[in-house]
């Protein structure tokens, strides 16, 4: 056992001999000690990004296109709608690590990084460049196998029964729209229309199926054999999955099977090769996602859960499961963060009783994770379940999995059944484009909080069913439209609100509820104040709430037509402080991307700090410290730098002590 030792460390020492180890990832060090690996599949990441980052900065459609840059104003300044990670990569770094024998597969901005092939007594060369910043395997993911589960399809004659009110025909997959309130939101006139949704799978073979006679396709690629053709042209691939999952979405055959966005346009990415029995790289999806992103994507169904490859590839577990680790992870909440909704299956892999069964990039902290369902509702047995490994609720979202209607790959006229998460995931992110058509300016946020909130479990989320069966009706109106005023604003006076808003015109306006909410609790009406009906002037209105215990509160405006028809303003938030008291006041908003306002209030003067501590106690940073004179104190908080997740916020004063959580949502 001794001389095993000793060969061993010989061995390593040889293969490491004149490389920066610093450069070298555990996962990779493992694998060059391996024997039989000529060449070995890598991320070479760069330090920097060269010398005309302002080129770029100050041209931004030289990186992505203009409906990039509309969506990107949504979360972004106006002035800052690209970033660091926007940039190209550096050609001349590319180059040299290509004249170091690499075989380059994909570039990748977000990540600073090239993917290929390197031979592996070249390791040391590319670690030895000065501007190379780490060098790490490419990990494989092995896709999550679709079960085959029975369920009860409901019947012709139903359908026809159900479907006679509405305005489409939608056939068999009527019970799948239906379980999710579609047909309802289609009967109002939102499709997907203006929309923009990337489907990334293993291809798509059979686009001229009838379901897609009519859809809009504004561009393809397939990243597994670098061309054009996403169907089954003789390369590596079949794309059957991805035809069912595209139908599932956006197809339109009445009386057969409609998609939620059946009027949106899409973009189609081949990602996976069918072929191999390796797993599937990660790399490609990186790649699809930032040319989605260049195009002016606005929504992405990944129906590919990715999880562990049995030996020899280097694999991830779910122990990496924690928004965090997973390359893939990590590029899907860098969309999210440019304000893409990514949409992704959960996984298949069912339950288990000590950990998450999640596949990549289901974890993400800004990535909707689908579950799935079966006709009656209940959780299909093979359904992935969370908790991620840092404690957040998955999945976000349930649909139908379980015998859901899909286009036949076969025939161009036939239509069949399958079960998975692959197909709960499509039916998904058609809500999160009907949610979008009705409210363009949402963000990923803002998409996520209306479908988890008006789910069938939103208030008791848990890790089986997440939020719940989705209701798209619920959602598209859980943003209202607003009132067009010219102003709204609140102030306090000896605990007492005082309402004042402004109008500058006014059409059939009956007149305005007033409604307030406290913290965790629903919004409730507190009075009403009569319009001027019919106006051309400028109009000023008051109201005062004198029912408030100290506390936070958000108010808004429900304006009501003489018909009945109504529109909500934007909310205002307003603290309300007993005098004297010593209080840390809950941020606003919450969740937040990248500020926050925080409140607090002493009772005389005061030495106080105000430190922002991670979720497992390590302290952040001071946000405020000094003397403070008695009363309330606002500071806001700047979070750029720090990861999404879950903070505290604590007051120290030198008798109290007080602590609220706080959520960075990007």
């Amino acid at each position: 056992m001794k001389k095993l030792i000793l060969t061993f460390f010989f061995f390593a020492s040889v293969v490491f001999a004149q490389a920066p180890v610093d450069k070298l990832s555990a996962a990779l060090k493992m694998k060059l000690i391996e024997a039989g690996n000529d060449q070995i599949l890598v991320w070479v990441y760069f330090k920097d990004k060269g010398l005309n980052k302002d080129t770029y900065f100050n041209n931004p459609l030289l990186v992505v296109s203009e409906k990039s840059l509309q969506r990107r104003s949504k979360v972004f300044p106006k002035d800052k709608l690209i970033t660091f990670e926007d940039l190209p990569v550096h050609n001349p770094y590319v180059d040299r690590v290509k004249n170091s024998g690499m075989i380059i597969r994909h570039k990748s901005k977000w990540l600073n990084a090239v993917s290929g092939f390197v031979p592996k007594e070249k390791i040391n060369e590319i670690s030895s460049l000065p501007f190379v910043k780490k060098v790490d395997v490419l990990y494989s993911l092995r896709k999550s196998e679709e079960p085959v589960e029975e369920d009860i399809p409901i019947t012709s004659e139903n359908n026809f029964q159900l479907n006679k009110q509405l305005q489409y025909d939608y056939g068999q997959s009527f019970a799948q729209l239906q379980q999710i309130n579609v047909p309802a939101v289609h009967d109002l006139g939102y499709t997907g229309e203006g929309v923009v949704i990337c489907v990334m799978d293993a291809g798509f073979n059979r686009l001229s199926h009838e379901v897609f006679a009519n859809l809009d396709i504004i561009a393809a690629w397939d990243f597994v054999n670098g061309d054009p053709n996403v169907g089954d042209e003789g390369d590596m691939g079949t794309g059957s999955h991805g035809t069912q999952t595209l139908s599932v979405i956006g197809g339109f055959k009445e009386g057969d099977l409609i998609g939620p966005a059946f009027n949106a346009s899409y973009i189609l990415a081949k990602t996976e090769n069918t072929d191999s029995e390796t797993p599937i790289e990660e790399d490609h999806w990186i790649a699809a996602m930032e040319w989605a992103d260049s195009i002016g994507v606005d929504v992405t169904s990944t129906s590919l859960g990715y999880i562990d490859f049995d030996p020899p590839y280097p694999s991830y577990t779910w122990e990496d499961m924690d928004g965090n680790t997973t390359v893939i992870t990590i590029g899907a909440d860098l969309a999210a963060q440019r304000g893409i909704v990514v949409v992704n299956s959960a996984g298949n892999e069912g339950s288990h009783p000590t950990h998450n069964t999640l596949g990549a990039p289901a974890d993400g902290d800004s990535v909707i994770a689908v579950g799935s369902v079966n006709s009656s509702g209940t959780r299909s047995s093979f359904s992935s379940v969370g908790p991620t490994v840092d404690g957040r609720i998955k999945p976000d979202v349930m649909a139908r999995g379980s015998s859901t209607r899909v286009a036949s790959p076969f025939s161009n006229t036939s239509y069949s059944n399958a079960s998975g998460t692959s197909f709960s995931c499509p039916l998904a992110a058609g809500v999160a484009a009907l949610i979008l058509d009705a409210n363009p300016n949402l963000t990923p946020m803002q998409v996520r909080e209306a479908m988890r909130e008006t789910a069938s479990n939103s208030s008791s989320p848990d890790n089986l069913m997440g939020w719940g069966i989705l209701n798209a009706l619920d959602a598209i109106n859980y943003f209202p439209l607003p009132v067009e005023l010219v102003s709204f604003t609140g102030r306090v006076e000896n605990s007492v609100v005082h309402l004042s808003w402004q109008t500058a015109s006014e059409v059939n306006n009956h007149g305005f509820e007033v409604e307030r909410k406290s913290e965790q609790r629903s919004f409730i009406t507190i009075g009403f104040v009569d319009g001027m009906g019919n106006t051309t002037s400028e109009v000023n209105y008051t109201f005062t709430d004198k029912n408030v215990q100290p506390g936070n509160y958000t108010y808004r405006l429900k304006q009501v037509d003489f018909n009945g028809s109504y529109k909500y303003s934007n909310e205002i938030n307003i603290s309300v402080a007993v005098p004297g008291e010593f209080v840390l006041y809950q941020n606003y908003p919450n969740p937040f991307n990248p500020s926050t306002t925080i409140k607090y209030s002493v009772p005389t003067q005061s030495y106080i700090k105000l430190i922002l501590y991670d979720a497992i106690g390590n302290r952040i940073k001071t946000i405020d410290e000094g003397l403070k004179t008695a009363g309330i104190h606002k500071i806001d908080l700047n979070a750029e730098g720090l990861s999404s997740g879950v903070y505290f916020v604590t007051l120290n004063s030198e008798f109290n002590s007080q602590s609220v959580k706080i959520v960075l949502a990007k």
